[in-house]
């Protein structure tokens, strides 16, 4: 026995002595029996994946590992948790609609885990006290956020249509060091918005430059999605090749009825670019119809000066009579002469709007439904204090040929919105949902393996997230479960304040934010900084 005695202790096996470092951890949570999509485009496995801590622990055949709670996963699919890399849910501190609603229900049911805001050239500022609140105000995702162009050209030039002098570039240049030092993940621009519409090629690429030592990305919503496509991504190409960086366009489409098929050629210039050596990427998210502020329908130079000076210009009758012209020239040439097409989400002055087309508001007056109607009403609306829209103009065809794109990824352009306010764009509710209920169950345009690519391991990898997108040993335990013949996005235009089904568990960090359908309440996500 005294002989034995040493043995019996290493082995952990005599009362009061400490476990033997070889023995096997106990996982917090262990997914029996899954369908494991693994975030790689890999083809999908059967196995058991166990949680520890805020990790995913080990994945394989599990049976006999000890684990303090263990879910049976048999027909259903494990997926990583989805990335949303073009998001508009953060806002400034406590402005912002996840700040409004950390709790993210829109989100978690669909089974997203992290957003990136600061899109489209607005973000928060500084970045650095943004990210900070959501360390001490944690929201039941994870969030990063870009640099906003807009949000720094307005601080440093203004809304005005001129361009910087070498001292306000300086300036700029040194906004987005100091972004990119705080974890900005690079440099977003809005380019058929105030004032990004005002910068040329030049100062975007100087600006998109500094975040290059960084590894920054340059996300752009491009300045003109209709008949200048091409010269708009050309421009986003030469910005990339000029300041050295990858280069995203963002929310890819064209539109304009007439135009479609127009991607088959937008598509072609970006696999001429990737030849050439550029890094260029693109998302789209999986409707026909986008959704912006009215004044999308106005041209640029009414726009000088930010919407106060539109609402300034609309004031006199000779600018009010060239506006008129404009739109109604918009309307004909990007919406198919239809004002049916051009529907109001949310006008703060006026809730009764929600939900009603140009072409509802002239017939509600008596008036003909036609395009000069549609242009006086848009006037008014903007007048009163403008409106969210949502624009029917783009096709299937064209949607499913951007998502089929290998260089694609998803991306709902969404945030999260105040149940039942307003008539938002249902990619809000739908957007992950739908990808996997349409175009991977449906109309099988993408495989399982695929369509969970997109929304998972392709923009971990297009922010270089070492730690995210995969189920693999090491990696954050951000994971969904769910059932591929239930999941299905309910959110449409006519009643877009619905929930996707189908998602059964959501984790985020290692912690259940929905569980067995419910739920938890729980706020475990946290700001994500790209390394300085």
């Amino acid at each position: 026995m005294r002989l034995l005695l040493p043995v019996l202790v290493c082995l952990g096996l005599v009362p009061g002595t400490p476990r033997p470092a070889f023995s096997q951890p106990v996982f917090s949570v262990i997914f029996e029996d899954a369908l494991v999509v693994d975030g790689t485009g890999a083809t999908p496995r059967r196995a058991d994946v166990g949680i520890l801590g805020d990790e995913i622990g080990a994945v394989g055949d599990l049976r006999h590992r000890p684990a303090a709670r263990r879910i049976d996963a048999s027909g259903l699919v494990l997926t990583p948790g989805f990335i949303d890399i073009h998001s508009h849910a953060i806002g400034s501190g406590a402005d912002g609609s996840l700040a409004a609603r950390p709790l993210a229900e829109n989100l978690i049911r669909q089974g997203v885990t992290a957003v990136w805001g600061g899109q489209d050239g607005s973000s928060p500022w500084p970045i650095g006290d943004a990210l900070a609140y959501f360390d001490s105000h944690p929201a039941a995702v994870n969030t990063g956020l870009f640099a906003g162009h807009g949000t720094i050209r307005g601080q440093v030039v203004g809304l005005d249509d001129r361009p910087p002098s070498p001292e306000q570039m300086a300036v700029m240049q040194e906004m987005v060091r100091r972004a990119m030092v705080e974890g900005a993940w690079g440099l977003s621009s809005g380019l058929e918005y105030t004032p990004g519409m005002f910068a040329t090629t030049d100062e975007l690429a100087a600006l998109a430059r500094e975040t290059a030592p960084f590894g920054g990305l340059y996300i752009s919503h491009v300045r003109d999605e209709g008949g200048r496509l091409m010269n708009s991504v050309n421009e986003l190409i030469d910005i990339a090749r000029e300041a050295g960086v990858a280069g995203q366009l963002t929310h890819h489409k064209i539109i304009g009825k007439h135009r479609w098929g127009g991607t088959t050629e937008s598509l072609a210039r970006v696999e001429e670019a990737r030849e050439e050596g550029l890094d260029i990427t693109l998302d789209v998210y999986p409707y026909t119809a986008s959704s912006t502020g009215i004044t999308i329908l106005f041209p640029s130079w009414s726009k000088d000066g930010g919407l106060a000076a539109l609402q300034h210009r609309l004031e006199d009758p000779a600018d009010r009579l060239r506006i008129r012209d404009d739109v109604i020239a918009h309307i004909n040439s990007e919406r198919g002469g239809d004002s049916a097409t051009i529907v109001a989400a949310n006008c703060s002055f006026d809730a009764s709007l929600a939900g009603k087309s140009l072409a509802d508001m002239a017939t509600d007056r008596g008036l003909t439904p036609d395009v000069p109607n549609a242009a006086d009403i848009a006037m008014e609306l903007v007048s009163s204090g403008s409106c969210q829209g949502v624009f029917h103009s783009m096709s299937d065809d064209d949607v499913t040929r951007v998502m089929r794109s290998p260089h694609a990824m998803v991306a709902s352009d969404g945030g999260v919105p105040a149940f039942g306010s307003g008539a938002p764009h249902p990619r809000s509710y739908g957007t992950f949902a739908r990808v996997l209920a349409r175009y991977v169950r449906d109309l099988e345009a993408l495989t399982l393996a695929e369509g969970v690519y997109k929304i998972t391991g392709a923009p971990a990898s297009r922010l270089a997230l070492s730690d995210r997108g995969r189920i693999a040993k090491g990696f954050k335990a951000d994971v969904a479960l769910f059932d591929l013949t239930a999941i299905q996005d309910l959110s449409t235009f006519g009643d877009p304040h619905q929930y996707a089904t189908g998602m059964h568990y959501v984790m985020v960090n290692g912690v259940f934010v929905l569980e067995d359908g419910t739920i938890t309440g729980a706020r475990p996500g946290r700001s994500l900084r790209r390394a300085p």
